[in-house]
């Protein structure tokens, strides 16, 4: 599958001789020997490639270069060095007038303050960007009602900015970006500003809209739990750099680096880890055709544990055509929960034990 957006050794250097502190730090200089010189480099060799219908996740504290990475992908910012090709097409070569015309038509971006007009009804400002495109208005408000329906705010299309809560407001900020029908999102801190469970409800409803419409997405955001949560892939960033890049299975389980590792000490591995990333592949028999209860490679970890108390065996995995991928042993259950993922590995597990009652294949243990 051909990516959607890549983003290939960029760098972002602020202050004086940018292209000189460029060359420093492809030979190793730090930001701190930068800065001494009157430099700042926000971004520094970052690489990576988002495929289509795919949310990814930059992660990392104030200040780590994230937001700056951000604005370079649609051209906000230019790179002082790198490209980012968004289809193929090198956007760093494109023209003022070219990239307006790709930002206007096929990139739309959604900011962590609402940003709403506030003498234009909810209608108006969901419209705004197509009223930018030229769209006539008769299509601009039916597109635009169609899109705060997605969001949750059909009947409030005639309402005013200061009479929704925070909730409802960066609801409309949400449709705004819909309602081009871009390609490709790019949210900015933009749940961060919103109280705890509001914050959470929203970000249920983006996993809702993205089963619908699958559309790419970059979600910038400094708390974990946020990207563990959204992310189909997650890159952490600190001081400018990308120092991981994978999926929330990699990075709990696989953290390269102390710095990584310090951010995940604390997270629940139960509301993030599948039944894919704790199975055992290493399985006997060609398809499972289990009378019993199994699981699919993405049941929830909460999920696996109930399963497993209620069976005497291995929990069997099937993928979507009922053919056994692999197995959940207890004790590796009971090991990821104790923080030792490798101290409860199984033996292999075979799916030709003897048939249960009404003929159906029983999952054993080899």
């Amino acid at each position: 599958m051909a990516s959607r957006l890549e983003a290939q050794h960029l760098y972002k250097v602020f202050g004086r001789r940018p292209d000189e502190a460029v060359e420093k730090l492809r030979q190793g200089a730090d930001r701190d020997e930068l800065r001494a010189g009157g430099t700042t480099a926000a971004v520094i060799d970052a690489s990576f490639t988002v495929d289509p219908g795919q949310i990814f996740v930059v992660m990392g504290l104030s200040g780590s270069g994230k937001s700056t990475l951000l604005r370079m992908l649609n051209g906000l910012l230019e790179p002082t060095a790198g490209q980012v090709r968004f289809d193929g097409e090198d956007l760093t070569a494109l023209t003022d007038r070219e990239l307006r015309e790709v930002r206007s038509k096929k990139i739309s971006m959604v900011f962590q303050h609402f940003a709403l007009f506030p003498h234009r009804s909810v209608r108006d400002n969901a419209a705004y960007g197509l009223e930018v495109q030229g769209v006539p208005r008769a299509e601009r408000a039916r597109r635009a009602d169609e899109a705060l329906a997605l969001c949750g705010l059909a009947g409030w299309e005639d309402s005013w900015p200061d009479e929704l809560s925070g909730g409802m407001q960066q609801r409309v900020g949400l449709a705004r970006a819909l309602a081009t029908d871009a390609d490709l999102l790019l949210m900015d801190e933009s749940f961060s500003a919103l109280d705890p469970l509001i914050r959470r409800d929203m970000q249920d409803q983006l996993l809702q809209l993205q089963k619908t419409l699958k559309k790419t997405i970059v979600f910038i955001t400094h708390d974990l739990n946020e990207a563990m949560r959204l992310g189909d892939r997650i890159a952490v960033m600190r001081d400018g750099r990308i120092v991981q890049n994978g999926t929330a299975e990699d990075i709990l389980l696989r953290p390269e680096g102390d710095y990584v590792a310090s951010f995940i000490q604390d997270v629940d591995r139960s509301r993030v880890l599948t039944a894919e990333s704790v199975m055992d592949r290493e399985v006997q028999g060609d398809e499972a055709d289990c009378g019993c209860e199994t699981a699919t490679p993405h049941t929830p970890f909460t999920e696996l544990c109930a399963l497993s108390a209620r069976l005497p065996h291995p929990v069997a995995v099937l993928d979507e055509h009922r053919e056994l991928v692999g197995v959940v042993p207890r004790g590796r259950l009971i090991g990821f929960l104790a923080d030792e993922p490798d101290a409860a590995d199984a033996p292999p597990v075979t799916c030709d034990a003897p048939r249960g009652e009404g003929g159906e294949k029983e999952v054993a243990r080899a």
